[in-house]
């Protein structure tokens, strides 16, 4: 969906496929005439926003192959979905029997997390609207936490310069922007904002390469908003997207009521590192036993943001907005790009039945955020 700043700018709200388990091009053509066109269906608008997940293999096939892109393309066009942004931190396998620490491999010591960027931005200089300002793409906070040395810095460092090379010569050669925007999370090298910021000073000048805030992850490391979005701009780091998501809410871990539900969260399919308020944290649920207790815990495990967890828990949405103030609702937006990555309908306590419940649940969220966006004086297009 695309929405009107005050400020004239465009804003753009799109859900993320990820959601959706393709990694072929087949499957991911079905996805989009499925369940996406399924969603613009329930929002009734002319235009829908698709963050796109393409894995490895596909990315590498559409970079190289004219004839496979330009059909996607056609199906987007014909679907009435456009493609500003695409999710380029999960590889492959994100929808395997157990994902684990695996959605961190490749990491960017590593070329093959070099190359597969570089596939993403040739599709996405072919894939986004002619009058898009630019598109962007998130990718992982560098790799996991462990292990992690100066010499392993160093290649990351390498890695990203030549990055940073290929995005000039991209824009140089077809007048597309394309950015990168580097996403912190919990338990992994760049897990806070301040020190995601700190390591990409020195693409600050350019822009090219910046920050993907995820509200989600913000909230976990229980990071207040408004002193996250001090630090990146006074270090000019420039927030290039950001994930408007939610986390598990648990105020008080000492309620038996409060375990008992949390554990139905308790999936072995992806990772939900937690977080104790003013305390240490665990990287997955199985490991809350280590955790005091005494203090109110927040869980990396993506809840819908329009539809609150049974009660004791809650869910983070109070940090989403605040985020969303600071993200549009000032004079000039701090990043035209939003977009919904709730990729967990699948192991919620209480899964979605089928395509038509997904897409209507994905509508949900989508008419949710569209209604704090127009709150926030931002016009629907």
């Amino acid at each position: 969906m695309r929405f009107r700043h005050p400020d004239g700018s465009i804003v753009h709200l799109a859900y993320c496929t990820n959601v959706h388990p393709a990694e072929d091009l087949e499957g991911v053509i079905a996805q989009l005439e499925g369940c996406s066109a399924l969603v613009r269906k329930h929002l009734k608008v002319p235009v829908l926003g698709v963050g796109l997940w393409l894995a490895n293999t596909l990315a590498e096939r559409l970079a190289n192959s004219p004839v496979a892109l330009g059909r996607l393309a056609r199906v987007l066009d014909r679907n009435g979905l456009e493609v500003v942004t695409l999710n380029g931190f999960p590889y492959a396998g994100f929808h395997d029997r157990v994902v684990g620490k695996k959605v961190y491999q490749p990491d960017w010591t590593e070329p093959a997390r070099l190359r597969y960027m570089l596939d993403l931005v040739k599709v996405l200089s072919e894939l986004m609207p002619a009058d898009a300002a630019y598109g962007s793409i998130s990718t992982l906070p560098l790799a996991w936490r462990t292990p992690w040395t100066r010499s392993r810095d160093a290649e990351a460092r390498q890695a990203f310069d030549k990055l940073d090379d290929q995005l000039a010569l991209i824009r140089t050669r077809t007048g597309r922007q394309i950015r990168v925007a580097v996403e912190p999370e919990p338990g992994c090298v760049l897990e806070m904002v301040d020190q995601a910021a700190n390591w990409l000073i020195p693409y600050a000048e350019v822009g090219a390469v910046g920050i993907c805030l995820d509200t989600c992850h913000l909230a976990v490391q229980f990071e207040e908003p408004a002193k996250s979005f001090a630090v990146l701009a006074d270090a000019k780091v420039p927030i290039v997207k950001s994930q408007v998501s939610a986390a598990l809410h648990v105020a008080e871990p000492w309620d038996p009521k409060a375990r008992e539900l949390l554990a139905e969260f308790a999936e072995p399919k992806f990772l939900h590192q937690t977080r104790e308020y003013g305390g240490p944290g665990v990287d997955n649920l199985d490991l809350i036993r280590e955790l005091s207790g005494h203090a109110s815990w927040r869980v990396h495990f993506h809840v819908p943001v329009h539809a609150a967890p049974r009660p004791p828990l809650t869910s983070t949405t109070d940090v989403l907005e605040e985020s969303l103030q600071h993200l549009v609702g000032g004079p000039h937006p701090l990043t035209h790009h939003l977009e919904s990555e709730t990729y967990t309908w699948s192991v919620l306590p209480k899964a979605p039945k089928g395509q038509e419940e997904l897409a209507e649940g994905i509508a949900d969220e989508l008419s949710w955020l569209r209604d704090r966006l127009v709150n926030l004086g931002l016009t629907p297009l």
